[in-house]
């Protein structure tokens, strides 16, 4: 078994068990905060994510891409460059979201402290990072896997320790919920930086290449900048969404609170179950970067040919089956939450959204392995843009409500999948059909 598979699997059943947890965590979220509890605490998560995007200046890919694709005496030197890049960007990170986030009216329906938590979060994403980049890109994925799998079970304990042992009003266990999350990165974060200084240490007796301050900082730089602009437009859409749904709910005529119960349904309840085996999605990506990037610094055509199929075929192998359970046994999986029929329909309409996702994940991997993180952001523009446009526009009618959203949501996922694939197939030259062909070096295109 080659290094992508056995560092897939190992991803992938970390992750199984993870996901697991996650849907444990938020069955207990949404018992212990109610549906609008749930639904305000799903609206802030995507702020949250903003803060941990800006904050890792997605380093873990731009290092991971570096380290696999250069010989092992270089590392080290890049690796000084990118501390240095990360306590700059820590820095100047703090200062500013510690004078603009106090005035941020979003925060004003969340506890006074929620803030500093996003904050706190900062420096310890940042650094953590450096850690995580490194050992994708040596192929390390199991301690990979096991600070994902450390990440939910520690969440998960507090959660259910904390809930059992005292009682909250709303705000303070909303403000708990995002304590945990912030919690269990620290714990994340200290156990990768000690087997990252473990890891350097014994590279330091291996012979070492010098890499010049600006080729680092041009090779991590030309990975991170548009991918962090890629994940920052995907964050603040995500961010944006809860709000343009619930706008466009009460412009149908829904109250606010039922728009804020509504969404959480769809968010909370829905979208965790679909969502439920997208770890294999994210694990392929997790593989995918440095594997990708790899074969294409060395013009392995038919590596990339194989890698395409293989993952293509994989996610229908498990994507069609999730998303069938999904649609037929949809009351049952959203009982487990609420006893609620409009969280079935919501799981039954959104299975095409799941579906397409699951092709995304990896693409998008693909795409930045080959150097078209552009051609990425481009495509994740426009599918949102031509998604929210069909959210609002049908989400405002009476008729449709909360049905067109979920149009919209549909179509952009639809849009986006194809745009990834079609983009793929012209970079490595291969129909879109993914028959064979017989390649030659030339085929590649730069």
């Amino acid at each position: 078994m080659n290094s992508f598979f056995k560092g897939t699997l190992l991803l992938v059943l970390a992750a199984f068990f993870s996901e697991c947890i996650e849907f444990l965590v938020n069955m207990v979220l949404a018992k212990q905060l109610g549906e609008e509890g749930i639904g305000l605490y799903m609206s802030i998560l995507p702020v949250m994510f903003l803060v941990v995007i800006l904050a890792s200046l997605e380093l873990p890919i731009s290092i991971s891409k570096f380290i696999a694709e250069k010989e092992q005496e270089y590392h080290l030197s890049l690796l000084k460059h990118a501390t240095v890049l990360a306590v700059i960007a820590t820095v100047a990170l703090t200062i500013i979201a510690a004078v603009i986030l106090p005035f941020i009216p979003i925060f004003d329906e969340y506890h006074p402290l929620a803030r500093w938590l996003f904050i706190l979060l900062i420096p310890i994403i940042a650094f953590s990072s450096l850690a995580r980049g490194y050992f994708m890109g040596l192929h390390h994925m199991g301690k990979i896997a096991f600070s994902n799998f450390l990440r939910k079970i520690v969440q998960l304990s507090l959660l259910v320790g904390i809930y059992q042992l005292f009682h909250f009003e709303r705000d303070t266990a909303l403000l708990i919920a995002l304590g945990t999350l912030v919690a269990t990165e620290f714990v994340v974060f200290i156990y990768l930086i000690q087997a990252y200084f473990i890891k350097v240490r014994s590279s330091r007796k291996l012979p070492r290449q010098h890499v010049g301050v600006k080729e680092a900082r041009m090779s991590i730089l030309s990975v991170s900048v548009p991918t962090t602009a890629l994940r920052i437009f995907h964050a603040m859409s995500h961010a944006v969404q809860p709000f343009l749904i619930k706008a466009a709910l009460v412009s149908a005529g829904v109250t606010g609170t039922l728009a804020t119960e509504q969404f959480g349904l769809l968010a909370g309840v829905a979208m965790t179950i679909g969502f439920f085996p997208a770890f294999i999605a994210h694990s392929l990506l997790i593989v995918l970067i440095p594997t990708v990037s790899e074969a294409y610094s060395k013009r392995d055509i038919a590596r990339l040919n194989k890698l395409l199929v293989q993952v293509m075929l994989l996610t229908l192998a498990y994507g069609v089956p999730a998303v069938a359970i999904c649609y037929f046994f949809a009351q049952p999986l959203t009982s487990l939450f609420f006893e609620s029929t409009t969280a079935a329909m919501y799981l039954k309409l959104l299975w095409p959204y799941f579906l397409f996702h699951f092709f995304v994940i990896p693409m998008q991997a693909f795409l930045i392995g080959l150097g078209l993180v552009k051609d990425a952001f481009v495509h994740t523009v426009w599918s949102t843009i031509y998604s929210f446009l069909i959210m609002f526009i049908l989400g405002s009618m009476h008729q449709f409500q909360m049905q067109g959203i979920i149009i919209g949501m549909n179509a952009g996922v639809v849009l986006l999948s194809l745009m990834h694939y079609m983009t793929i197939c012209k970079k490595i030259d291969i129909p879109l059909t993914l028959r064979k062909r017989t390649l030659t070096p030339t085929a590649l295109k730069r």
